[in-house]
């Protein structure tokens, strides 16, 4: 073995103890910027959970900032026509593309038939749509053959009635002028519940007279498809004039079936709360309710593996009633309503309120009878 000078020893101390000071001072580099990382992930994490100030804060663009806190919260119109050139139009200013989609939005969620039905958007109030009755006639030829002339499909023109949609929510002059009231999601919010509780009962049942035509408003036929007439909706009696028959679950799946295949794919069934309560209690031959819970949060509850919308618009089981429509909504219901929302600001009706007047052009009409099928209470 070979033995170690005194200076070889102290020349490996000192390297030794240069390593540990070089290991010290890259530990504390280290924990220096660790430091400096939780530093500002904590200033990041305060500003997340800093409440933001009209829903958008320094986000949102000086068309909303001057429309919220311009002309909504203190009433300057100069202040709006200087940011977007805005003039008032049929007694109010067109809102925000941001603020319009956000009610748009609501209005999806809250409202049971614009959820499931076909929407367009139009810049006029004269939408008209075509939809064909018959197909072209078709057939079969070799590859030098004369293709004869075939037949032209017949056409129908639909023209869904309308009506001035409005709201008109309030808000007292101390809660405009709080500044941690968040006013764009409160009159986002307001205005959709209100709309959403109009438009629902004119999508079932409107008239068509200044307000949409709704589906339960159609001509009714017993008759298939083939042989009904074009616009009307076929309907299928429960069997007693009162109510369900002795096999109610029978007649749900006629219902089912009398949809064609190509409708069934996104189908679902339309009732309220207190039919789908006698729904609830149906059940199999084999002893298992026809209805099924949601397996998940967000998924819909199903009919015999068909969803389930609540629409509480829909009339109760009675003698000669629709109680239940069953049928591919976007297929068969057509919404059509005038993308801008207006509002015009009202400090003066009902002082001390300042009023949020809104309207919306909005129509509808059952766009292909097939698609929709109603159950009859009826002998």
């Amino acid at each position: 073995m070979e033995s170690t000078t005194p200076v070889e020893a102290l020349d490996a101390s000192f390297d030794l103890v240069a390593r540990q000071d070089a290991a010290e001072e890259a530990l504390g580099a280290l924990r220096s910027d660790v430091d400096e990382v939780k530093s500002r992930l904590d200033r990041v994490s305060r500003a997340a959970a800093r409440p933001v100030l009209d829903g958008g804060g320094s986000a949102r663009s000086p068309e909303v900032k001057g429309f919220v806190d311009g002309y909504l919260r203190h009433g300057r119109e100069a202040e709006l026509k200087s940011l977007s050139g805005a003039v008032p139009a049929d007694g109010g200013y067109a809102i925000p593309r941001e603020i319009d989609a956000a009610i748009a939005a609501r209005l999806r969620a809250i409202s049971p038939i614009r959820a499931i039905a076909q929407v367009v958007q139009t810049g006029s109030a004269g939408y008209r749509k075509l939809v064909t009755t018959s197909a072209a006639a078709s057939g079969w030829v070799s590859e030098v053959a004369a293709r004869p002339e075939t037949a032209t499909p017949a056409f129908a023109e639909i023209a869904p009635p309308s009506g001035e949609l409005y709201a008109n929510p309030a808000a007292s002059q101390a809660m405009l002028d709080d500044a941690a009231f968040d006013l764009e999601a409160w009159l986002a919010d307001e205005i959709a519940q209100e709309f959403a509780r109009a438009e629902g009962a004119a999508f079932v049942s409107g008239n068509g007279t200044n307000r949409p035509s709704g589906f339960l408003s159609a001509t009714t036929s017993a008759q298939g498809d083939a042989a009904r007439a074009f616009g009307a909706l076929q309907f299928l009696a429960t069997g007693n004039a009162a109510g369900f028959d002795a096999s109610p679950e029978l007649k749900l799946i006629d219902l089912v079936h009398a949809l064609k295949a190509g409708h069934r794919q996104g189908a679902s069934w339309v009732m309220n709360s207190a039919t789908l309560a006698q729904v609830r209690k149906l059940k199999a031959a084999d002893g298992s309710f026809l209805w099924q819970p949601g397996l998940m949060e967000g998924q819909p509850n199903r009919l015999l593996g068909y969803p389930v919308v609540e629409a509480e618009d829909m009339p109760d089981i009675a003698a000669g009633a629709f109680p239940i429509a069953f049928g591919n909504f976007r297929a068969g219901y057509l919404i059509a309503e005038r993308s801008a929302t207006t509002i015009l600001r009202d400090p003066f009706t009902n002082k001390p309120f300042v009023h949020f007047y809104a309207t919306k052009r909005v129509g509808g009409q059952v766009l292909d009878s097939d698609a929709i099928k109603l159950l009859k209470i009826a002998a």
